[in-house]
């Protein structure tokens, strides 16, 4: 039997934690969940970073107004969102020090396309400094029925890229059962709890070693059923 092709299925987050890359960095396949409703108090839109006194506050992409239901594909910036957000950004010294010259900088400020090309921009930068590597397919592209939701929706995703093993965070515990997917000839694994720094990654990337914080992710990638 030969080695089973894993899934990961995960929202674009904005500069997520480091614990995040794991699902990048342990799955054969990456998946980006933008078929479904933008979530409001979620992390798809915002992080927070450190002021200069150390202090945690929220930076939030200046999205336009949707309707509540809009999903994660379909989001847009507003009017004047490139101003709003360098605004924003001057107020974290680790984010405002860097040159214009750094190509995440300039990532993070370049508002220039939609807000789901933006995440997944960050994302594959980030993945660059780490190694990663990195090749998403949009569940949006996969032609999969709206009709559809929770875990008949993840299953679909798996089976038509082909996976056997899905590859979930920890947190998923609670939204799915393996009995599940067992019945669905698919393979239902976690990542153990994150241990590691729970800030986002972009600071980090910007102040430390990419190498350290890559060796960092790897050696917190075991798997649990």
């Amino acid at each position: 039997m030969g080695v089973p092709r894993t899934v990961a299925i995960m929202q674009p987050y904005f500069a997520p934690y480091a614990g995040y890359f794991r699902l990048i960095a342990a799955a054969d396949l990456f998946v980006v969940y933008d078929c479904v409703q933008f979530p409001r108090r979620g992390w798809v839109h915002r992080n927070r970073f450190p002021r200069a006194d150390g202090s945690l506050d929220w930076l939030t992409l200046p999205l336009a107004k949707a309707p509540r239901d809009v999903l994660i594909r379909d989001l847009a910036f507003r009017a004047g969102a490139a101003q709003a957000f360098a605004r924003q950004i001057g107020r974290f010294p680790a984010l405002a020090g860097t040159g214009p010259d750094s190509p995440l900088s300039h990532a993070l400020r370049d508002l220039t396309v939609t807000p789901l090309a933006y995440l997944v921009r960050l994302l594959g930068m980030c993945c660059a400094l780490l190694r990663f590597p990195f090749a998403p397919v949009s569940s949006s592209s996969m032609g999969v029925p709206p009709g559809l939701h929770g875990t008949e929706r993840i299953l679909e995703i798996a089976r038509r890229a082909g996976a056997s093993r899905y590859l979930n965070a920890p947190g998923g515990r609670e939204l799915y059962r393996s009995a599940d997917f067992s019945a669905a000839g698919v393979e239902l694994r976690f990542l153990r709890p994150y241990d590691g720094p729970a800030q986002s990654i972009l600071p980090r990337l910007l102040t430390e070693s990419p190498a350290a914080v890559r060796e960092e992710i790897l050696a917190r990638c075991d798997l649990e059923a």
